[in-house]
């Protein structure tokens, strides 16, 4: 559990690619949801009425625990290095994300029970174009204040359990991805706690709203997020051409508004379609074991 942790802390820090993904391939989705959603006052009666050892129980906080515990070693431990690599490697990097992502869309796909229905298809069409057209988006403010880093966060919060629509990628739409990301490579303490405010609220109101549609709607559900995965290929692929400076970072780095293109020659494309080859082993991998241990979808 706790490597999976690390796996969805590593995927959200990166725009384009969503925890939840990494969540769902995993067969972790659905008890994350569920555990998430039953963080309220039901669990705060059974503190009081039965003691610590039993809403601990309760809740699955050995669960949340381990998990929470990879998240945050992953996004304390590898946010300068994935922030280097998206500024100094970026085709490399967009090439691995972009096979992980590919293999895992039908992975997601292939838990709807009912494929064979029109409306499914349609909804997977919605979802997919919904997503191309939010990562389409350019970055439209820019903000460092702890409030403002707050409330990005938490819209993001909601993406971040949302396989295919990645919080980071929210963030970075927001124009607070750079803020977060300096906040966390610089410790500071105000901003980090604003973030985490942030994605505590979000994840506690939309882990509700997420969990009846899977409980209810399971099927249209699942073929909404499985648009939303193919959708976000949008934003992963590698080669982009720059458009115009959009700003410049307060490190010096400088933010473009960029558009996809296709590779000049076959020299660009050999080295990145061997990192999307292993990114796509690395989800087989996952899937693999999971299902090694008895999960087949709810």
């Amino acid at each position: 559990m706790y490597a999976k942790g690390l796996a969805m802390g590593m995927a959200d820090l990166v725009p384009g690619v969503s925890g939840g993904t990494i969540a769902f391939i995993s067969g972790i989705y659905d008890e994350l949801v569920a555990t998430i959603a039953g963080l309220d006052h039901g669990l705060l009666r059974v503190l009081r009425e039965d003691g610590v050892r039993a809403a601990w129980r309760a809740g699955n906080m050995g669960f949340l625990t381990v998990l929470l515990a990879g998240i945050l070693t992953s996004v304390i431990a590898f946010a300068g290095g994935l922030h280097w690599l998206l500024a100094n490697r970026p085709v490399q990097l967009w090439g691995f994300f972009f096979g992980l992502v590919t293999a895992s869309v039908p992975l997601v796909a292939r838990r709807i029970t009912d494929r064979r229905r029109a409306g499914v298809w349609a909804l997977a069409t919605v979802g997919a174009a919904l997503a191309a057209s939010v990562t389409s988006l350019p970055p439209l403010v820019r903000s460092d204040a702890p409030l403002f880093l707050a409330a990005a966060a938490g819209v993001a919060a909601c993406a971040m359990i949302l396989p295919g629509i990645s919080g980071s990628f929210i963030l970075l739409i927001l124009g607070a991805y750079a803020p977060v990301i300096g906040a966390l490579q610089g410790l500071d303490a105000v901003r980090i706690v604003a973030v985490g405010v942030g994605v505590v609220l979000g994840l506690l109101s939309f882990s509700r709203v997420l969990g009846r549609l899977l409980s209810r709607r399971r099927a249209a559900t699942l073929s909404l997020l499985t648009g939303f995965l193919a959708g976000s290929l949008n934003a992963l692929w590698p080669w982009k051409e720059r458009v115009r400076e959009l700003y410049t970072h307060s490190g010096g780095r400088v933010e473009w508004l960029t558009e996809n293109r296709w590779p000049a020659n076959a020299a660009e494309i050999w080295p990145v379609l061997a990192l999307a080859l292993l990114g796509a082993a690395v989800v087989l991998a996952i899937d693999r074991a999971a299902r090694g241990r008895g999960f087949r979808g709810k």
